[in-house]
């Protein structure tokens, strides 16, 4: 795995128009509330606690995933408050339900900046989700700390995002199928932003690298019926199956694939968007052995992931696990504790200038801020699914990876922003 160059990247804009225009399920329109002239901060920070925001689905298809992301950052906000808050105030959370609908994440977003008058807000999961709250944030100048590993092709000056973006993910995944030989592959995925988007440009890696995508299917958010997918996977004579299903999707999809007797040592599965916290809803049975694709694994050998699966554990239970987006979650709110400190200021603009080369040692790693991005160093990882629901290292970067969101550093995807 490289590192590619740090290039100029396409304005923040123009990255916006090409992301919707790229054959997205979701495509959502600035909302009344998003369309309306931002009104001066309301920040408060004259008190002894300072509001920020989280915005996390509750319910609906995605909750089986993000539920554990509020709980990682509701843990990260008593660890703060704990160690004397930020700029000596505490830190007094405002949960929201964006409900698995990206139209009331938006609405959340809203309300979280508007009325409850929140320094900054963390959450948000689906892509669709994330579009949907930008302009809401761009239009309020307020700050998002996105926590999810996405399809790249984005900048905005009102975006933090703290999970992977393509290079750091999914550009690293298909090496590892290239290097262990696969070169026939089928693209299964949810209908929305990030899968379409991903496989784009997966597209464009495989026709680079002499691999061939012999199959590409999407089905709804939620969806639970495969038995046609799975029919033509055993038609296709793949070699391998990426998957960009999201949530509770992948319960079903990996069920059916077992039931007819596929098997990761035949055909593996290279997920990135399965972690720990859904292996049990899956069943291991019918995961073990299948690849991953992250930046973090509970199995982390670092100091700070000793400390952070422990007290999430006492925190939530003995049997819990962590993950990925959990964990980015968990380090979001110390990198922006650690902007604020470094502007001396809880001030939108302030914090923002102050974000460059802000780093973090946390349990994945060290990370840092990417000013010109607001994107983060990430060390890719590539995992197996063990049989006791863990998932292991096989191969990882050797160093943390400078984001490259817009994939400017691979002569190969040239057309995939166009």
């Amino acid at each position: 795995m490289t590192v590619p160059a740090r290039r100029a990247l396409i304005p923040a804009l123009v990255a916006a128009t090409l992301l919707t225009g790229c054959g997205a399920k979701y495509d959502p329109q600035p909302s009344a509330e998003a369309a309306q002239a931002p009104s001066s901060s309301c920040v408060d920070t004259s008190g002894n606690s300072v509001k920020v925001g989280l915005l996390n689905s509750l319910s609906g298809t995605m909750a089986v995933s993000e539920t554990t992301v509020n709980r990682s950052l509701n843990l990260a906000i008593e660890e703060i408050n704990a160690d004397g808050g930020v700029l000596g105030k505490e830190l007094d959370p405002v949960t929201e339900d964006g409900a698995s609908e990206p139209t009331v994440f938006a609405e959340k977003a809203a309300k979280l900046i508007r009325q409850d008058c929140v320094a900054a807000v963390f959450g948000g999961w689906t892509s669709a989700s994330r579009k949907a709250m930008l302009p809401v944030f761009e239009a309020q100048d307020s700050l998002l700390f996105y926590p999810v590993q996405y399809e790249g092709l984005e900048a905005s000056p009102n975006i933090f995002y703290t999970g992977a973006t393509t290079n750091q993910q999914i550009v690293p995944a298909l090496d590892h199928l290239r290097e262990q030989g696969h070169r026939r592959i089928f693209l299964v995925g949810s209908d929305y932003v990030f899968p379409r988007t991903a496989n784009r440009i997966i597209n464009a890696y495989a026709a680079a690298h002499g691999m061939e995508v012999v199959g590409e299917e999407y089905v709804p958010m939620g969806s639970t019926e495969f038995s046609t997918i799975v029919n033509k996977l055993l038609a296709s004579d793949a070699d391998a199956v990426f998957n960009t299903l999201n949530g509770d999707s992948n319960v079903a999809f990996f069920r059916q694939y077992t039931s007819v007797g596929l098997e990761a040592g035949e055909m593996p599965v290279v997920s990135v968007s399965v972690a720990e916290e859904e292996v049990p809803g899956i069943g291991v049975e019918n995961v073990a052995g299948q690849l991953t694709s992250w930046n973090y694994y509970q199995t982390v050998d670092t100091p700070e992931n000793e400390r952070f699966v422990r007290a999430f554990q006492d925190r939530y239970g003995a049997g819990r696990v962590t993950s990925d987006p959990m964990e980015a979650a968990y380090t979001s709110v110390h990198l922006w504790r650690a902007m604020v400190e470094k502007a001396g200021s809880f001030d939108v603009d302030a914090v923002r200038e102050a974000a460059d080369g802000t780093v973090v040692e946390a349990p994945e790693g060290t990370v840092e801020v990417d000013g010109e991005t607001q994107h983060v160093t990430k060390t890719p990882r590539i995992g197996r699914i063990r049989e006791d629901g863990l998932i292991e290292t096989v191969e990882e970067a050797a160093e943390p990876v400078v984001p490259d969101p817009f994939l400017t550093g691979y002569d190969w995807a040239d057309g995939v922003s166009g």
